[in-house]
């Protein structure tokens, strides 16, 4: 050390302790020589070490802080004008760069339609940036990040089996419909069910007192009946399973049951006091919700009066039926927030759910999943709710953030469409939302989908009538619970 300084130092030291004794140089020199070997030390994380940028890519680093600062309309707009083929292209080369400049490992690309998964390595390691230390690991040649001196391919291992691995289908989605009719006079209300669609891709329609037949196949409309003779209104209609027989429930708590092919009115079913409002066929057994809160079910092969049951359970008007796809429950929403589960063998209920907040209007059974209900709330709740009906328990739920009008469940997937105030197509199996077509929809539409579903309807107050065309699924893709 310069003696100069060392002059200075300690009359510096010795002005600051002036009532102290004087300072030693030896002293100084203990302090500004380190004592502790690093032996005796536990090692630390230098907290001074600047990496070098040169050959750096921040982009690959920060990729993750990158996506999470983007709001969620900008992560929207994104996607919308971001092809499925270039998301797909785009997540497998991101995964090659982080194998071969980070050594992430990643062998597998995830779906890149579930938003709610990234690109993960199979081994993740985790470790700070900023932390300067020697890896404890080194590559082997054994290493799968590690290029083989005998491989012809310029990439490691794990790339080789990201390269190779297959490439699932883009799912391709239509998101405006491609067939728009008039539907006039359509009845502004919840609880009221006027569209179905029948196994022989006819569509039914109530609009004000008539019901009109729209056929997919060729395009025709008819008219099936008119009730402003009898000084009645349509209320709801229901196609037979075979679909020759379309039922009709009227405002002054009627049920006519009319041959579609031949256009007559084959009798009229009576019981109810006021206006039905849910209907639901079970072979030749058709069942009937009211506002008079009584659900009959009569076969129409017998006289009414022989096969009528009634069913009564709910405080206030019936305002959705659906049968099971075994034919052996029948699930009832009402406007007492209620789902009732009841079966063939007694007039109570099985089962009862009263986790809704508001009128209990969709309700669909899961083609895929024997027992799995599903059901959604109205304005005050704005829930889908699934049940295991097998043991009575309730499984999970999702909020919409509207009101749920109705339920569809695909029969060649494990998908749902719900109605809110705009349709949605979800993956039941993800719990993700797949996507949204684009329409005009407002609180008070109307859906049901085809025997195939292939197609979509969608009737919403604006009197128009929109057919979205479905996702054309292979049976042996089906995905289970």
């Amino acid at each position: 050390m310069d003696q100069d300084y060392e002059r200075r130092l300690l009359r510096q030291i010795n002005i600051q302790n002036e009532n102290a004794s004087p300072v030693k140089l030896t002293d100084v020199m203990r302090i500004l020589t380190p004592t502790n070997s690093p032996m005796s030390s536990p090692s630390k994380h230098g907290d001074r070490f600047i990496p070098s940028r040169a050959g750096a890519n921040w982009r690959i680093n920060f990729h993750r802080i990158n996506e999470n600062e983007k709001s969620p309309s900008q992560n929207r707009k994104t996607k919308d004008a971001t092809s499925d083929t270039s998301k797909a292209d785009g997540l497998a080369y991101s995964a090659l760069l982080k194998n071969e400049l980070l050594g992430a490992g990643i062998e597998k690309v995830q779906d890149p339609q579930r938003e709610d998964r990234r690109l993960q390595p199979s081994t993740p390691e985790r470790r700070s940036l900023f932390s300067y230390s020697l890896s404890a690991k080194r590559s082997t040649p054994d290493d799968g990040n590690s290029i083989s001196p005998y491989s012809l391919s310029p990439v490691s291992s794990k790339s080789q089996k990201l390269l190779r691995s297959p490439r699932k289908p883009t799912r391709k989605i239509s998101k405006i419909p491609f067939k728009v009719l008039d539907a006039p006079e359509l009845q502004d209300d919840f609880y009221l069910n006027l569209v179905d669609w029948s196994s022989l891709n006819v569509l039914s329609v109530g609009l004000g007192t008539c019901v009109y037949l729209w056929s997919a196949c060729t395009s025709q409309v008819t008219r099936l009946c008119d009730l402003s003779v009898e000084g009645d209104s349509v209320t709801s209609v229901g196609w037979s399973e075979r679909g020759n027989h379309v039922a009709v429930g009227t405002h002054k708590g009627f049920v006519q049951i009319w041959d579609a092919a031949a256009g007559k009115k084959i009798f009229t079913l009576k019981g109810h006091t006021a206006r039905v409002g849910a209907l639901a066929w079970n072979a030749d057994q058709l069942s009937s919700g009211s506002r008079d809160r009584m659900i009959l079910q009569r076969d129409i092969r017998t006289p009414p009066l022989q096969s009528e049951r009634q069913l009564q359970g709910h405080r206030q008007e019936v305002c959705g039926l659906k049968w099971s796809t075994d034919h052996q429950l029948l699930a009832s929403g009402g406007n007492d927030n209620k789902l009732l589960v009841w079966n063939h063998s007694s007039v109570l209920p099985v089962q009862q759910y009263t986790e809704h907040l508001a009128a209990v209007k969709a309700i669909t059974w899961s083609p895929h999943q024997h027992g799995l209900l599903a059901s959604g709330g109205g304005t005050a709740d704005r829930c889908i709710r699934f049940w295991n009906t097998l043991t009575g328990q309730p499984l999970q739920y999702i909020d919409t953030g509207s009101q749920v009008c109705n339920l569809a469940w695909s029969k060649h997937a494990n998908e749902l469409v719900r109605k809110t105030t705009m349709l949605l197509l979800l993956d039941f199996t993800r719990k993700s939302r797949l996507q949204s077509p684009r329409a005009a929809v407002f609180a008070g539409s109307l859906l049901c989908d085809s025997a195939t579903y292939h197609m979509l309807n969608l009737i919403t107050l604006i009197s128009l009538s929109l057919f979205f065309e479905g996702p054309h699924i292979h049976p042996k893709n089906l995905q289970t619970l």
